[in-house]
């Protein structure tokens, strides 16, 4: 019924637009100050500690506000609900400085303390955030989220008095605050979690509209299953007199071209992804709505490593190293990712360049499938390759699955599922190959190594290596010397790709349409928006380019 709903006010909107009954959205959003945002899945949920992909981050950065926050040109570091803070000369104890107008959604007075009790629920381990470990810098952050310490006061975070919030860190971390910026670190409102239940529940209802208080530029109006979501600016927020919009409709559409049709007859302002079928049209388009940028994430697929026959790395290498990568990103993707090996984009980050390995060598590959004891691929028992519904994604698995009939004479079968269901699917590790991507949170590596060590949330392949986690975990956070640190992280890299638990495909780019009208959503090498920072032109007209 939700999908049903769903399809009728598309096709609604589509008609209004297409058959003149009234204006688009795109202008009467103009004139309102109501930025159209067609965010592509739905969210999977809408509370902080428990979201782990990009389309419930964009909301979660509408909805809450972190210490410190990004700004979306130059991805600077600025104060968000602290307005100052403090490092020590050693780097290792944060003291920040609260705003004193600082307001969550309902009125009440945002204190050092709700921020101490929301930082223990994120890492306690019965909420199970997968995201958990982006605080493991912090002096016994690690031992209390695996439940090897159930005494948060051995945890470096306290409030010292209403205003004053101090955060000590085991040894110095550069990118700390760039992960204070990221949802996994928002703060939640600690009377109305509690009154939905445990307040470690990872889904509850005070995530309902009627019960919802969040801290950021909006706050939530509207959440109905399988529709948009839609959010009206807080009057509560301490920097209410700088946001420029009214509110955001998050339009929630898995159908890729019908979310471009939305764009193109004037239904979104802005769109989070692009159907490659269309991408050549807009690109001849003069002027062109379409914008395409570097970004810091990388798309791969992942294995079960202990399922067979992928429990095998031989097999798991013979599959990586049959993908023509080039081919594959420049004939099929159009030009809109980059070929890597690798996990690491490469050239991104400042001083440091990914390894070269498992490079395309089907002859290799044929060998090393004939080693695990399927020659010419006979004897090789079932495969499985899982993916979630987006065109795009179909159209990469379809070319994979050839590659591998091409170079290795075996078939692997195509399972594809809507996003909440692959989540849970790969979450409970019910899978043989599954298509992932990971988008960087900070400029740093860590970002994309720590997500595979042990005991992470995020590692869902089963990978584990003792080396690789003493490098993740204990030797590269201690080492300050960035060439020392970058030889240590070129070395964990090295041993995952050797042990291949994923296999990396190419880094992205971001690809979006924007309406003419929006000012303030740039783009960025994160790719993630502040939308406290944008605002639309009243009298701008839609997008008008038609076939």
């Amino acid at each position: 019924m939700p999908r049903i709903r769903a399809t009728l006010a598309l096709l609604a909107a589509l008609c209004a637009a297409g058959c003149g009954q009234g204006e688009s959205n795109v202008v009467s959003g103009n004139r309102e100050g109501v930025l159209h945002y067609g965010l592509g899945v739905g969210p999977q949920a809408l509370d902080p500690h428990v979201m782990t992909s990009s389309s419930d981050s964009d909301i979660a950065r509408a909805l809450f506000e972190g210490l410190v926050t990004f700004n979306p040109e130059t991805l600077a570091i600025e104060p968000g609900t602290a307005s100052s803070w403090d490092i020590s000369e050693d780097g290792r104890t944060y003291t920040f400085h609260l705003n004193p107008a600082a307001r969550w959604s309902n009125g009440e007075a945002l204190t050092a303390q709700d921020w101490e009790w929301s930082f223990m629920r994120s890492l306690h381990p019965a909420m199970g955030n997968q995201n958990a470990y982006v605080l493991y810098p912090v002096i016994g952050a690690e031992e209390f989220a695996r439940g090897d310490n159930p005494d948060f006061s051995a945890v470096g975070i306290r409030a010292l008095d209403s205003h004053t919030l101090r955060i000590e860190l085991e040894n110095p971390t550069p990118y700390f605050l760039q992960e204070l910026a990221n949802h996994p670190n928002y703060p939640v409102h600690r009377a109305t979690v509690e009154a939905q239940g445990e307040f470690t529940a990872r889904y509850s209802g005070w995530t309902r509209p009627e019960n919802f208080v969040g801290n950021g530029p909006f706050k939530l109006d509207s959440w109905p299953i399988g529709r948009a979501v839609e959010v009206s600016k807080n009057p509560w927020y301490w920097d209410a007199d700088k946001v420029a919009l009214n509110g955001i409709v998050f339009h929630t559409l898995e159908n890729l071209l019908s979310t471009e049709k939305m764009f193109r007859v004037g239904q979104l302002h802005y769109t989070r992804r692009v159907p490659l079928s269309r991408i050549p049209w807009y690109r001849e388009q003069k002027p062109s709505p379409y914008l395409q940028a570097p970004q810091l994430g990388t798309y791969f697929f992942m294995f079960n490593t202990e399922r067979a026959p992928v429990d095998d790395p031989r097999v798991r290498q013979a599959l990586a190293m049959s993908l023509d990568r080039e081919g594959l990103v420049d004939k099929l993707l159009l030009g809109t990712g980059v070929p890597s090996p690798g996990l690491i984009p490469r050239d991104l980050i400042p001083g440091y360049q990914p390894p070269d390995l498992l490079d395309y060598d089907p002859e290799r590959a044929r060998a090393l499938l004939a080693e695990a004891g399927y020659p010419d691929g006979e004897g090789l028992p079932k495969l499985e390759l899982l993916y979630n519904t987006s065109e795009n994604h179909r159209k990469i698995v379809v070319a994979m699955q050839q590659m591998w009939k091409d170079e290795l004479n075996i078939h692997v079968e195509l399972v594809n599922q809507e996003w909440k269901v692959f989540l849970d699917t790969t979450d409970n590790r019910d899978y043989q190959i599954a298509r992932m991507g990971w988008q960087s949170g900070i400029i740093d590596v860590t970002f994309f190594l720590s997500a595979f060590t042990s005991e992470n949330g995020f590692n869902r392949t089963g990978f584990s290596n003792r080396r690789y986690d003493e490098i993740l975990q204990e030797l590269a956070p201690a080492t300050l010397d960035p060439v020392a640190r970058s030889a240590l992280l070129q070395e964990a890299e090295t041993l995952l790709i050797n042990e291949t638990p994923i296999i990396p495909l190419y880094t992205y780019t971001s690809q979006h349409l924007i309406q003419p009208s929006v000012n303030g959503l740039p783009s960025n090498l994160l790719d993630i928006p502040n939308f406290k920072y944008t605002r639309l032109t009243p009298d701008a007209p839609a997008w008008g380019a038609q076939e």
